[in-house]
């Protein structure tokens, strides 16, 4: 394996090529030809070499960086490049992006690595290939078997929890229950924690325009907030909320607040992506295992072209050894 090349104290991270029809590929190896991504693991590619070697072609890339010290390619041979059209939805392609991430995912439960880093996936290429799951959440919760993983992204110096993902915004309001924040507040404190952030303030979102003003539009924040927050006080948990959706974001990215929780998926994504879309990354938390990610999808639009910019997949490296050390 790539960690008996040399010998070195390098954290080894296990990284899944993604859907081999979109830009999953080609964000690798250029994530790869970056001179700080070499120094500082070893990564663990699980995917098809020929899909690899047509990406570097595609970059303008040595096709001699899949074979350096640094890395090393786990040839699932299961989709190779002359099989599918990059760009298009396929099943064949679904099976095998899922196939790269059950072989990653087992590398670190194995403790062969110590982190997992995942290139996007197609989800209707995932339906195609009768995949019974919707994204790599709901993937590695059950190769983990873990109950309800813990979705965190970090950009700068703002980390943002979700307390709820991919539902309905009807859905996603009924979901602001007490007992329902209260756990979520008390697993985003362990997770932090797991990774080594273990003073500061949690805030939550408010969920209506300024957080309700007390009742006056929308009643979510009275019923259910601020009883959950007042509870977490009590058990000595420090948290503050409801904060006002409009303002949170910001006094968490200049060190008022550790993390936000967000109360619905846009309200969380919107903050995130606007702040610094590239640098975006997402953290599943709560696993066994570590598990960093791009968060944009598969870009089919410009998948084979090598345009697509290897900024996300560098910054998801990054953190992924980053908090290695912590699992």
């Amino acid at each position: 394996m790539v960690y008996s090349k040399i010998m070195n104290t390098k954290p080894v991270i296990a990284v899944s090529m993604g859907d081999p029809a979109g830009i999953g590929p080609e964000i690798i190896v250029k994530a790869l030809a970056d001179p700080q991504t070499q120094k500082e693991a070893l990564y663990l590619i699980t995917g098809d070499r020929s899909v690899l070697e047509n990406a570097c072609t595609v970059c303008g890339i040595s096709k001699t960086i899949l074979d350096e010290d640094f890395v090393e390619i786990i040839n699932m041979k299961n989709c190779p490049v002359n099989s599918f059209t990059m760009g298009e939805v396929s099943a064949a392609c679904g099976r095998a992006a899922y196939e790269y991430i059950e072989k990653a995912c087992s590398l670190a439960v194995e403790g062969r690595a110590k982190a997992l880093c995942t290139a996007p996936i197609n989800k209707e290429s995932l339906r195609a290939a009768g995949v019974p799951f919707i994204g790599h959440t709901e993937i590695l919760s059950e190769l983990t078997n873990t109950k309800d993983p813990l979705t965190l992204f970090e950009v700068r110096d703002l980390r943002v929890f979700f307390l709820s993902r991919h539902v309905s915004l009807k859905q996603a309001c009924a979901l602001v229950k007490k007992d329902r924040i209260i756990d979520y507040v008390k697993r985003c404190t362990e997770a932090l924690s797991q990774l080594g952030i273990q003073s500061g303030t949690m805030a939550i979102a408010g969920l209506n325009p300024h957080s309700g003003e007390h009742g006056l539009f929308g009643n979510e924040e009275v019923e259910e907030v601020e009883p959950a927050v007042r509870a977490l006080k009590e058990m000595g948990f420090s948290v503050e909320g409801p904060v006002g959706a409009d303002s949170v974001f910001y006094q968490a990215l200049t060190g008022k607040y550790n993390s936000v929780l967000s109360l619905y998926h846009d309200q969380g994504h919107i903050a995130t992506k606007t702040l610094d879309f590239e640098r975006t990354i997402s953290i599943t938390c709560g696993m066994k295992i570590l598990r960093t990610s791009v968060d944009h999808g598969t870009a089919f639009d410009i998948a084979g072209t090598g345009r697509a910019s290897e900024v996300s997949m560098i910054e998801a490296l990054r953190l992924a050894v980053k908090y290695s050390k912590n699992y």
